[in-house]
């Protein structure tokens, strides 16, 4: 099966399967940069309002074989039951009226993880994925646990950038 025809499949929740993977792939060291730029794609298109992801067609076209995605599903369900304990469908008038800024703050997220602070990409990465799963399983709690951690990890990065800024100031004053 190709993977345009899963996503197309998925609905509206292949932004959330999408944000999910993005975010699982930007904890790699070395890879995030690359995510962060990539995340940008169907961030913008959330904000555009589209019902489902769209994929570029070089990623669309690809294919997976049947039983390797029996295989990869059983394995991630596995992994992920104890998770649907915790986020399940619970207020989800919040997922469906913030289409939009759901959008614009992983599209932010996705930027942070494109600058060069060490081990920036984590906290952003692991807010990507709870967005994202608040999203899949429409919680609405979780969600709004998911953008109170957005503001923090962009007030962090915010931070960071700024005492660097000053940093660089303080060492080199001639600078001005």
């Amino acid at each position: 099966m190709s993977i345009g025809w899963l996503m197309e499949q998925l609905g509206p929740r292949s932004f959330g399967l999408t944000f999910f993977v993005m975010g699982l792939v930007g904890l790699v060291p070395g890879l995030s940069t690359f995510v962060g730029a990539l995340v940008a794609w169907p961030a913008l298109q959330m904000v555009r309002g589209r019902e489902v992801a769209s994929l570029p067609a070089i990623v669309r076209r690809r294919t997976i074989r049947v039983e390797k995605f029996v295989r990869i599903s059983r394995a991630a369900s596995s992994r992920l039951a104890w998770i649907e304990r915790l986020i399940r469908p619970r207020w989800p008038p919040a997922i469906q009226t913030t289409r939009r800024l759901t959008g614009i703050v992983v599209l932010l997220l996705g930027l942070t993880m494109i600058l060069p602070v060490p081990f920036g990409h984590l906290v952003p990465a692991f807010v990507i994925m709870l967005l994202a799963l608040a999203y899949l399983e429409e919680d609405g709690i979780a969600f709004s646990v998911g953008l109170v951690a957005a503001v923090v990890s962009l007030a962090l990065t915010t931070t960071a950038v700024w005492g660097t800024i000053e940093a660089i100031d303080f060492l080199d004053p001639a600078q001005h």
